[in-house]
């Protein structure tokens, strides 16, 4: 079979306000240097620095590139050997909805203004990481992932970092009642956190969660900012959700919100509508990474 790469290509800020929508505000906003966006030119030619050395090297192997020139977009993997993504975190958890059992090598484009857990190379390193991702000597690690289901039908199969659910507005309390292990619960709350281990390094952990073992198989159930009335005590506040086992939460807001792995996909919640976290049969082949955490 011949080996094909699908490129998957992060738009960086720049890109998109100046150079795609020529945002006049925004072009105030750097000729003025302004802090919101003092950083924003540096990282786009970085970005764009990697961007070129990782063609040129796919170049140099002689390997056949499709490119993809947003990681929020569809694209198929049916005749693909390998997915590189080039950008950081959020460009491998996007792009990765779209793959199975294809494995991912994450390229982190711009080391010094963005997150890169999932990346496994950088400029300097691209060449050398893609030779041994298409050779096959790369180190493998599989990560788990989540599957989520409302009202009974599937709405996500590769949940790799967490959801997020919670009222449509951050300044209404969250309202829902969760049951997992024979405990049910009517919480009252800023939303929740769950996710595989892969995602609890972050939004997880910042809400107070543990950090899992990288290739561990549980879900982790992590409320955000809970208020039990005087009296009252929770007992499904950080909750481990193992394989064979699933987490079941009812809405009681008429507008609710699920957020998958970021911003881009979300998925509206009504009230009476009942969604159902599980572990996906699904899991992602990332490469070059270490199994052992980075804290």
């Amino acid at each position: 079979m011949t080996e094909r790469v699908l490129l998957v290509v992060k738009r960086s800020s720049y890109g998109r306000f100046v150079e795609d929508e020529g945002d006049p505000r925004v072009a105030r906003l750097l000729r003025r240097r302004d802090p919101s966006v003092a950083r924003w030119v540096d990282a786009h030619r970085a970005h764009m620095a990697t961007l070129d050395t990782t063609e040129r090297a796919l170049a140099r192997l002689g390997v056949p590139v499709a490119r993809v020139g947003r990681a929020d977009v569809a694209f198929d993997t049916a005749d693909a050997t390998l997915v590189v993504t080039v950008g950081g975190d959020g460009t491998l958890l996007a792009a990765s909805h779209n793959v199975g059992v294809v494995p991912v090598l994450g390229v982190n484009s711009a080391p010094a203004h963005s997150v890169g857990f999932f990346c496994a190379a950088r400029r300097e390193t691209v060449e050398a990481a893609l030779r041994s991702a298409l050779d096959g000597s790369a180190k493998r690690v599989v990560l788990q992932r989540m599957r989520v289901l409302v009202n009974g039908h599937v709405r996500a199969r590769r949940v790799l970092n967490e959801a997020l659910y919670c009222h449509a507005s951050p300044a209404v309390t969250s309202r829902y009642i969760v049951t997992h292990a024979g405990v049910t619960e009517e919480h009252r709350s800023s939303g929740f956190w769950i996710g595989p281990p892969a995602g609890s390094t972050a939004a997880q952990r910042s809400a107070g969660g543990r950090v899992l073992p990288l290739q561990g198989a549980d879900l982790q159930l992590v409320v955000r900012e809970p208020y039990a009335p005087p009296g009252e005590r929770y007992r499904l506040l950080r909750t481990l959700v193992p394989p064979g086992e699933q987490l079941t939460v009812k809405s009681k807001m008429r507008d609710a919100r699920l957020f998958l792995d970021g911003p881009q996909r979300e998925v509206p919640v009504r009230l009476g509508d009942t969604t159902v976290f599980e572990l996906s049969d699904e899991p992602l082949t990332v490469l070059g990474l270490s199994r052992r955490r980075r804290r």
